[in-house]
């Protein structure tokens, strides 16, 4: 056990990751695609129609994985980020920077998709909901994590400086997803839940594979995306030298 722990360990390492990941992102790429090419496939065109929202409610098939995404991707990002915090570790700057624009990104989705699907469901593309709202202030964390980290010269420090903010916007993932049961929202409630699902069994499978989709999308990305930083960070080193000449 001791052994297998050492083994995995050797992949905090830049050099080490950096090597992984090349192996890893295709993989995962090639599944993102399979999957939300099946997704898209099952939600527009095999799901039945909604009885009480017709076709508009097909829009919650991007709609749901985009903010379950965004969520789960900051509450990772900011694991990430204490952990490089806690343990002075380089990789952990590097993986909670490579996650912040897909989680932006989601967010960014969420709250377009769900204009989209609010204005003939509700008569407007926003209202200050309170899931809509920290929606908005989750990708306001995003960006100002962003921002703040861009913002100071020294990667080591903005690792730091930018983790203490991706800490403290943590709590506003809870209340993202408990808003709807703390408060009286428009937002409509979970369809999904451990007790079972309200949803028929097509737009079930659609869903759930459009949630996979998104996954590997996001690993993918992320994955690639941190091998850029790591060169970029490790460019003075010999190994990265070998690397990219």
């Amino acid at each position: 056990m001791k052994t297998r722990a050492i083994h995995w360990f050797k992949f905090a390492s830049p050099q080490n990751f950096y090597e992984l990941s090349g192996k890893m992102w295709p993989w995962f790429a090639a599944l993102a695609t399979i999957l939300l090419l099946a997704g898209l496939w099952i939600s527009f065109y095999v799901a039945p129609v909604d009885a009480q929202q017709g076709q508009g409610y097909r829009i919650i098939f991007v709609h749901v994985p985009a903010s379950q995404m965004s969520m789960f991707i900051y509450l990772v990002m900011a694991g990430w980020a204490g952990f490089g915090l806690a343990f002075n570790t380089r990789l952990s700057g590097m993986m909670a920077s490579a996650l912040a624009p897909t989680g932006a990104s989601f967010a960014f989705l969420s709250l377009l998709t769900g204009a989209l699907w609010g204005k003939p469901m509700w008569g407007a593309w926003w209202v200050w909901d309170a899931r809509l709202t920290s929606e908005l202030i989750l990708l306001f964390l995003y960006l100002g994590f962003m921002a703040l980290h861009a913002s100071i010269d020294d990667p080591r420090r903005a690792d730091k400086a930018s983790a203490v903010l991706a800490l403290v916007g943590a709590v506003n993932v809870p209340i993202i997803y408990f808003s709807v049961k703390w408060w009286n929202t428009l937002h409509q409630g979970a369809s999904v839940s451990m007790k079972g699902s309200s949803m028929a069994s097509t737009m079930l499978t659609g869903m759930l594979v459009m949630v996979l989709a998104f996954w590997m999308y996001a690993i993918a990305i992320a994955l690639l995306r941190v091998r850029n930083i790591i060169l970029d960070r490790e460019r003075h080193t010999e190994w990265v030298k070998h690397a990219v000449a």
